[in-house]
């Protein structure tokens, strides 16, 4: 009992734990990769989003500028006419902190308001940039105004017809108008702005001790501009991945369990039917024990019984008389075949078995069968092979099986009918069909035909069948019956090919 029980436990472990764990760290992984690369679609579409808005939001503002660098090359003669244009475009535009007319050198000659004196220098090395490469500039980080505004310089220069740097139009871009413009487009998010080198130009909902690895941000870069802008991979839901695992794991172990009980249930029937053929088989061999030490004891006086008839048969010559001694010996011989059959019940005796042909048999059987057949008015179809078919056993048990199945297919077909027998080789096995068309079988009696005793027959000993079994068994075949009431029966026999040299 204890081996049995350490038994469930260890098929229980790699069935259902081992599987369990192994499974379920394996769908959590893929699942955790899943909701990861969600999370990262979503901070994509977020940074594309904002990097949009962010071209956008330049492009705007560099074609603001480069309308009023074509007034300034108009007024070049006096800049600063263009002093009351700037305030209106100021004015008119919350992105603008203000809009200033730098001379190459960088001193302002106007501007929108006066935050600035003027001939001040400002943001030299932006100017400077500007002349050296004559192309739009971005300040690489924000800074304050006087008034302690946060603003973003931008810078383009303002050409003559000769294509000659005569002037700077300078904006300068309020970076709480831009926070509130990226904020209204996805609260929450998290996203830097970062420059061409690198370094943080703004941040929005960012800790300082979130680190800048790769594997947690998402970098677009902004096509106006020489910058980046990264979006941080939202964390995971700590609740919606607890509920997750807790589903993959229950679903695991639920499934595992599940084949657990039906390994279990096939080992059960498995071992019930071992148990059951053990059982049949120590019942048979207890009976055929029981039935060939009876027989023994049986023949041997039914011999001098028959001898004793033989001798009063040559004694009286009267015609009654020997019309009872010939039911005598008829009877005795009946009581010599159920003997003979208790024999083979019982552990047969060693008997020699050599190669036979069964289409020869068969052929051997033919006109036995057919007299029969036809004294029962019975159609006979015989499909002998061809060829030779060689099987290892005794010729004269293995037309004791034919000739057993054949008798009873015939009292099943008392009102006529057809007998099929059928012989063919298929791969290394010799293949034995008869089939008859008569009353056929019950399903609750099919199961029982090969117990010992067992008969549905009122003159039937119940051996016929077993005997049949045990023979062919000795021979290394296998007999199977399937029947259908009403309908007929047939007998599978199958024997293996003998090799013949």
């Amino acid at each position: 009992m204890k081996r049995k029980h350490k038994k469930t436990i260890i098929l229980y472990i790699f069935i259902v734990l081992l599987p369990t764990i192994l499974g379920s760290y394996y769908l959590i992984h893929i699942q955790s990769q899943r909701k990861l690369d969600e999370r990262m679609e979503e901070a994509n579409w977020v940074a594309h989003i904002h990097a949009s808005h962010w071209d956008k939001f330049i492009s705007d503002t560099v074609t603001s500028l480069e309308v009023l660098s074509l007034a300034a090359k108009t007024l070049y003669t006096d800049l600063e006419d263009m002093q009351p244009l700037l305030e209106r475009t100021n004015q008119s535009d919350p992105r603008y902190g203000g809009i200033y007319i730098l001379s190459i050198d960088g001193q302002i000659i106007t501007g929108s308001n006066k935050i600035f004196q003027k001939n001040a220098f400002f943001e030299i090395d932006i100017v400077q940039e500007v002349v050296r490469t004559k192309d739009i500039i971005i300040s690489n980080k924000e800074f304050s105004l006087p008034n302690d505004q946060k603003v973003l310089a931008l810078a383009v220069p303002i050409l003559n017809d000769k294509n000659e740097l005569i002037a700077v139009s300078m904006s300068l871009l309020r970076v709480d108008y831009v926070k509130n413009l990226l904020n209204v487009l996805t609260p929450g998010a998290q996203l830097l702005v970062l420059n061409a080198n690198d370094e943080e130009v703004m941040g929005f909902n960012i800790k300082k001790d979130d680190p800048l690895d790769n594997d947690r941000w998402v970098s677009v870069p902004i096509d106006r501009i020489p910058w980046n802008l990264q979006v941080k991979v939202p964390e995971p839901d700590v609740r919606n991945t607890t509920m997750d695992y807790i589903f993959i794991i229950g679903a695991v172990l639920i499934l595992t369990n599940i084949l657990f009980l039906l390994i279990m249930y096939m080992l059960l029937r498995r071992q019930a039917a071992l148990e059951k053929q053990e059982n049949e088989v120590q019942k048979l061999e207890l009976v055929g024990t029981l039935a060939a030490s009876t027989a023994h004891e049986i023949r041997n006086p039914l011999t001098g019984i028959k001898g004793l008839v033989q001798l009063l048969g040559e004694k009286y010559d009267d015609p009654t008389d020997r019309l009872y001694f010939s039911v005598i010996n008829k009877e005795i011989e009946r009581i010599n075949e159920i003997v003979g059959e208790f024999l083979i019940l019982g552990k047969p005796t060693a008997q020699k078995m050599h190669a036979v042909d069964i289409a020869k048999v068969l052929n051997e059987l033919q006109p036995l069968i057919l007299s029969e057949a036809t004294l029962n008015k019975i159609d006979l179809i015989y499909n002998p092979s061809e060829q030779p078919i060689f099987v290892k056993c005794t010729r004269d048990q293995m037309k004791q099986v034919i000739l057993n199945i054949t008798r009873n297919a015939f009292e099943a077909m008392e009102n006529g009918g057809r007998l099929t027998i059928d012989l063919s080789k298929k791969n290394s096995t010799c293949e034995l069909m008869i089939s008859d068309t008569g009353v056929g079988i019950k399903d609750e009696v099919i199961e029982k035909i090969f117990t010992p005793f067992y008969t549905s027959k009122e003159t039937g000993t119940g051996l016929g069948l077993v005997v049949c079994r045990r023979i062919l068994h000795s021979f290394g075949g296998k007999i199977h019956i399937t029947s259908k009431e009403n309908k007929g029966t047939t007998v599978k026999i199958t024997l293996p090919i003998a090799k013949t040299h």
